[in-house]
């Protein structure tokens, strides 16, 4: 297929949460580039997430990126010189109940787009991964930074460990021009209902109460969707080939005081709270340090926990009527 566009970027998970928020901003400001948004379109994805379908510079193609025949249709038909890889299996849940979907997904699929990256002479290959790659921190420990070690501790951050260790391969073995950005939990607007944030304002909404595993002590650093979206943007045009970068923010909350926020938002007491079982092997804190990012390219967070909480559950509260 001949193109008028001279930068190509396929987007894999662009009917994602992240992927959806990325294309929305990247699709308008880049107009010269011609994204591929290439999605299986599974429970986690939602088209009406995508605002731009009507934007010249865009296109869809419904594929699984563990189909070698179609993604091998897509890649001759768009001749694609760029590719951010968003697609994933993320639900830990549902990672360890079954493991063999994430990894099949989340290894095999990003070694066909591997494949495929090398085959068609990609100018760039970005693979946004996780935070949980790191494992866990005790309370007081200093955030990750990129040197920290791996030490995935569930199924699905192993097979994201093993997407990045494959990557790397890559980049190694046959100079693929790789970079890698590690972000820590996003929410914000369009985030599917099995995550905590959206899950736990639609029971609310719906007049059901939100199950908070244990006494709610986990901790994670919480990072709005747009802010991330904008580091990665960031990162697959300007950063260093061969590099991994954090995206991180500094505020960090309890499972129990994100749960708090959300009952304060939507007028409901703590008695719309059921403690259940917690998950198996679920790690303690997660927190990473930004200074690379922040040092290299001069990027921070804009949008602070409050104001990206009330924007998000505005956004919910719209969906559901």
């Amino acid at each position: 297929m001949k193109s008028k566009f001279d930068r190509r970027t396929i987007v894999t998970g662009g009917a994602g949460f992240i992927g959806s928020n990325y294309l929305n901003y990247a699709v308008t400001k880049y107009p010269r580039e011609l994204f591929i948004n290439v999605d299986a379109l599974t429970y986690a994805a939602d088209l009406r997430n995508v605002s731009v379908e009507n934007r010249k510079n865009y296109a869809f193609e419904k594929s699984d990126i563990c189909d070698v025949a179609s993604m091998t249709d897509i890649f001759n038909k768009y001749r694609p010189t760029h590719l951010i890889h968003f697609a994933a299996e993320t639900h830990v849940d549902q990672s360890i109940k079954n493991p063999s979907i994430c990894i099949k997904t989340n290894v095999e699929g990003t070694n066909n787009l591997l494949q495929l990256a090398l085959d068609y002479k990609l100018s760039r290959f970005h693979l946004v991964s996780t935070d949980e790659i790191y494992g866990d921190l005790t309370a007081y420990a200093p955030p990750f930074t990129e040197d920290s070690l791996y030490n995935p501790r569930n199924p699905y951050s192993a097979s994201k460990a093993s997407a990045e260790l494959l990557l790397l391969s890559y980049i190694h073995t046959y100079n693929l021009q790789g970079v890698i950005t590690r972000s820590s939990n996003n929410y914000g607007p369009g985030q599917d209902a099995t995550k905590l944030i959206p899950k736990f304002i639609t029971f609310l909404l719906e007049g059901k109460k939100v199950p908070l595993y244990a006494k709610g002590g986990n901790i994670r650093s919480w990072l709005y969707v747009e802010d991330n979206v904008k580091a990665t943007d960031l990162v697959f045009r300007k950063g260093k080939a061969g590099e991994i970068y954090n995206i991180g923010s500094r505020e960090e909350y309890t499972n129990f005081e994100i749960t708090k926020k959300l009952l304060h938002l939507l007028k409901k007491t703590e008695k719309e709270i059921e403690h259940v079982a917690d998950r198996p092997g679920h790690d303690f804190r997660y927190a990473l340090s930004s200074q690379k990012l922040e040092n290299e390219l001069g990027w921070k967070p804009r949008v602070s926990f409050d104001k990206g909480i009330k924007r998000t559950v505005v956004h919910f509260k719209k969906r559901t009527g």
